[in-house]
Parts: C-alpha cells; structure tokens; sequence
C-alpha cells in the first residue's frame, strides 16, 4: 500500500528550484493592527535602520540570524518589502512543546520507583563506571525548571553541590532582568529531571536521572501556559550560543516542535539552531507527537544536521523487552527535503520524573501524579525521548570530551539497536526509527567517527551558496524508498507503518548522507510536499501572526 496521506502529495519532476525562495512572506498584517513579524537582512544594523524608518517598533534584537522582531502594521509592512529586496519578512511562526501523556503508576506505599529507562538504554552500567555527566553542562530551552533547593529536583547534583551555573528568560521585555526566570508551567522541570535527576528508588538506590551530575543551564522561551513565539525561542538560541564559552554549554535540549512551513534552511528558526550546531554545541530535539503518518517531523527536528528522536514505549513492562514498540504519537519521516528523520528512537512512554505539583500542567493532570508522591508525575512524549538522549550525550561528551557534534552524532547511529523481527527483517521502516532504540554504553564506547552528516557543508549552507537534499524518494506508485547513490535501484520500502505488538531491538541501520541541492539538479523521482503552502515567489504562513505557542493536546496513553 502506497506510504502516502491526505496530507502529502508528489509534485513530480522539479527542474532547478528556483521557485522555492523566501524572498518575502505573503502573509500580510489585517487593517491597521499592528502585528510581530521577523525582519531578516545581511547586516543587523542595516535591518534595525530599515524598521525604524518605516516606523516600525523593534522589540528584540535577533543577532544569532541577522534580524529583529518588530511590531509593523500593513503599510509598515509593505514599505519594508519595497525599501529593499534583501529583506525577509516572516510572520512570528508558533512553536509547542511536544505532547505528553500520562500511565499513573499502581504505587500506594509511598515508596519511589525505578525509572526503567535508565537501565533500558544501558545508563546504569555508566553510572558504574563513574560516568554519570560531571564536567559537562545541558542547555535546556523550555519553560524554565524549579531553581531552589528541593529533594529529587534539578538544582544540586549528587554531592549537593549548585549546579545550575546560569538562566535567562527570552519571554521577558527589553528592560527586565533576563537572568531571573521562573518556572510556572512544569514542562521544562519534567524534561530537566530526565535528564539530571538525582532522586533515588526507594527500592534499589539507582539514580533516576540519564545523567545526574551534569551542570545545567536553563532558558526559557515559553509562559505558564506553555505558550511563545518563533521571536522568544530565537531570542533564547542567540543567548545561548553567545554565552557557550562563558558557561561550557557542551550539549542543548529542544522538547518543542512547530509545523515545517518552508525549506529547512529558509526557517528562521532553524537558522539558530544550524549556528548553534556550528558552534560546536550538541543540539537534540524531539521529532514531535503528530505521527505516525510520514512526513510529520516539525522544526527543528527537519534539521540534516542535529539529532532529532523519537519515542518507543517498553509496553508498560519494562522487564519484558519482547513487547517493545514504536509509539503510535511519535512523528515519522522523511523530511520535505528527504532526510530520514528520527535519527534514532528513546525510551517515551509513562516517563517518570519531577515536577512539582503546584505547577500548572500539575494541576491540570494531576492524574499523571504518581500516588503518594506529590511531586513524581509520569509522562509521555517525544519530549522526554529527547531528554533521555540529551543526556545520553553529557554521558558521551564526559566519557570523550574531544567529540565534535557530528562524531557523537555518528556514535549514536551506529551503536543504535534496530527493532527487528523474528524473521530477521526490520520491524519499523527507518523512516520511524532511525537507526532504532538508543544505546548509551555502546555509544560512550564507541570509536566510530566520520559516518554522520557527509556530504553536508554547514558553513556553506547557512551562508545560502549551498543547500542539500536527502535520500528519500517517492516512485510512481507513491512508494518510500531510499536512493543509495551507490546502488542505483535504491532501497523499496512499501509498507514500513507496522503498529505490533513489539520486537527485539538489534543492530541498527545507518543513514546520515546528504547530497548538494544545485540549481538545475533533477531528482529522478521527485519528493514528498505537504499540501496547503504556496512554494512560489514565497511562501504562504497563513495566519502565523494570529497563532500562539502552545503546549500540545495529550494523547492518549502509551
């Protein structure tokens, strides 16, 4: 059966590319209402004058991508588009954090459990060896996290020793104090403890967090409603980056997702995300909650570059690996370019961590609350699947601090665990697991290099004189496949979406290769195009001004 949805089409043959520029946003500010837009230029100084003389409001400067966030009402708007054409506007794009759900634990005793994904993905036998993140420090771009001094949390790590070496808040206006941030949602706190917690089991004494001893930093670029804007997620990017040397920032968590409305390279936002990769910084992102159809990996998660996961659940039996399987939320590739996205796939069913109860996804699940525990809630998502390999990284990163982003990206791939079946062929298509289930004691041994992101030039790609396509294509019959340049059949996939009952997770498959995007290249069977945008002069982001970032709906559980 055909790999297609409702959602996607093939366009066919594509001569040149041409047509795919952003040079401007169609999407116009209604009336005389004033409305925030991206304003992206050559120069940041050069766009500032050009705002300022239209008489468009700046509210924040965007240096990380050239650019500024502006207040511009519809005459503002078309002045800027005519004072020239070098410009790009972009309405201020919605982003959320990727959906959770909830398993409520059968614990009545007050004791504290395990939290199994420690062990799944062999963290424990790390922690043994004494690698558990010291030395190394995670940037988490979220909501915030809870800062004070409070058992299980995030703020000291296992010798009681601070831990949190610096925050800053991207949602606050020019003038206030960035660096005091306050967490009121929960979200950023979950992931956080997922990847740092120092809470005990009551019952075996293991570490909750993937990696306990890591330093952190927190940024936060979403409200109390878990609610923001393309402007405050780059805004907190650009700090990011900027501060790297001053605080060590070795590895960055994005749990959040926005639909792909543009090439990956066009978006502003990815844009950031690219200049932190460049940096030198590990970027993870969640590959997002709208699956399991194909093509439903969101921004930043279309990145060729960063690492991007999705989640698999352990069935609620996380003694019995037999009955492992790909969550049915988690989103599936390939990329609009046809990258094979997720790179790989971590523990995301009924995660247990902290987050404090008076927060307010607290309160309004307070049914994911493990019983007797005020403070333990248990979650699903892709979010957490991207803290578990966040902190799969810091393990990476203190076992061989010399890796570049791209080698511990290589690492992770190839040490990776397939889920395969009894017959010995994939249980999932690639484009739902990667290279499959993460493997952090193979990874943080591992001696591979050179094997992810070849063929791919990010200096070239962020300076526009280079972009890339992957090895995903669709032939006649609507059929995913990938195309091995070096075997010129390709490889057929007709019927990858398989939701059983579960397999055996083996050694992995790897695909981390890009090709040039050249003008005037020809795809001998084409791509993959959501439907709804206009892939013309522009492209079409309707209504994004009017959208707000928002914490996704829950799904049910897994």
């Amino acid at each position: 059966m055909p790999l297609q949805t409702q959602r996607s089409k093939r366009l066919g043959l594509l001569a040149g590319f041409g047509l795919l520029s952003a040079t401007a946003l169609t999407f116009l500010p209604r009336g005389g209402d004033a409305q925030s837009f991206i304003v992206q230029g050559q120069d940041l100084q050069a766009v500032r004058a050009a705002v300022l003389a239209t008489g468009g409001t700046i509210t924040h400067e965007l240096g990380i991508i050239h650019a500024v966030t502006a207040q511009l009402t519809a005459s503002q708007h078309a002045a800027l588009q005519h004072s020239d054409a070098t410009l790009r506007l972009y309405a201020d794009q919605p982003v959320q954090t990727s959906t959770l759900e909830f398993y409520e634990y059968d614990v009545n005793n007050g004791l504290i459990p395990d939290t199994h994904y420690t062990d799944r993905i062999g963290a424990e036998q790390l922690h043994a060896e004494g690698i558990d993140g010291r030395g190394v420090t995670v940037a988490v771009l979220d909501t915030g996290i809870w800062r004070y001094d409070w058992p299980g949390v995030v703020g000291k790590d296992l010798n009681g020793r601070d831990r949190l070496t610096a925050t800053f808040d991207a949602t606050l206006p020019p003038g206030w104090w960035p660096e005091i941030t306050y967490e009121e949602n929960g979200h950023g706190t979950h992931v956080t403890s997922v990847i740092a917690s120092t809470q005990h089991s009551s019952y075996t004494g293991k570490v909750h967090g993937v990696a306990p001893n890591v330093n952190l930093v927190a940024v936060r670029a979403f409200d109390a409603k878990g609610q923001g804007t393309y402007s405050n997620v780059i805004r907190g990017l650009d700090w990011i980056v900027s501060h790297k040397e001053q605080y060590g920032i070795d590895v960055l968590n994005l749990s959040f997702s926005a639909p792909a409305r543009s090439h990956y390279w066009e978006d502003p936002l990815n844009q950031a995300v690219m200049a932190a990769w460049e940096a030198g910084i590990v970027v993870v992102a969640s590959a997002g909650n709208t699956g399991p159809d194909p093509m439903t990996v969101g921004v930043p998660g279309n990145l060729p570059y960063i690492i991007t996961v999705g989640a698999m659940t352990d069935s609620q039996t996380p003694d019995d690996p037999s009955d492992d399987r790909l969550t049915t939320f988690s989103a599936a590739g390939p990329t609009h370019e046809g990258f094979v996205k997720p790179e790989l796939v971590a523990p995301g069913g009924h995660v247990l961590a902290t987050m404090p109860h008076w927060y307010k996804l607290a309160q309004q699940h307070n049914d994911a609350r493990l019983a007797n525990q005020h403070n333990l809630f248990v979650m699903s998502g892709t979010s957490q699947s991207a803290a578990i390999v966040s902190g799969v990284a810091a393990l990476m990163l203190q076992a061989d601090p010399s890796l570049t982003p791209d080698d511990l990206k290589c690492r992770l791939m190839s040490s990776a665990h397939a889920a395969i079946a009894g017959d010995g062929t994939p249980g999932y298509g690639i484009l739902q697991q990667g290279a499959g289930l993460v493997n952090a004691y193979a990874a943080a041994h591992s001696t591979a290099s050179g094997c992810a992101n070849r063929g791919l030039d990010i200096a070239a790609d962020r300076a526009g004189s280079a972009h890339y396509a992957g090895p995903v294509r669709v032939d006649d019959e609507g059929h995913l496949y990938i195309q091995d340049p070096r075997e010129p059949n390709g490889m057929l996939y007709s019927g990858g979406f398989l939701w059983a009952d579960g397999f055996l997770w083996a050694d992995g498959f790897l695909w981390a290769d890009g090709f040039l995007w050249a003008d005037g290249f020809l795809w001998a069977d084409g791509f993959l195009w959501a439907d709804g945008f206009l892939w013309a002069d522009g492209f079409l982001w309707a209504d994004a001004a009017t959208e707000s970032v928002a914490i996704n709906a829950w799904v049910p559980q897994e």
